[in-house]
């Protein structure tokens, strides 16, 4: 009986544990219509929730100005 609720404490404890792990968002970014880079930025144990929300805040769209800026980021 000892066993089985050691077990059932690590198996829940690891079920916590694989929701926060480390992310990684990827942007692309395009001014004028041509490719101008891409640049990784790795989240450290973050969940995927905060991670998508943090990786599409950095995201850019055009402003209206002569050389416009895009931006497009995706986690992974």
């Amino acid at each position: 009986m000892k066993k089985i609720t050691i077990l059932s404490i690590a198996i829940i404890a690891l079920s916590f544990a694989s929701c926060k792990k480390d992310r990684t968002c990827t942007c692309s970014t395009t001014v004028n219509g041509a490719d101008a880079g891409t640049v990784t930025v790795v989240y450290k144990k973050v969940s995927k929730k905060s991670g998508t929300a943090a990786c599409t805040s950095a995201q850019t769209t055009p402003d209206g100005s002569a050389y416009p800026e895009i931006k497009t980021c995706t986690l992974n």
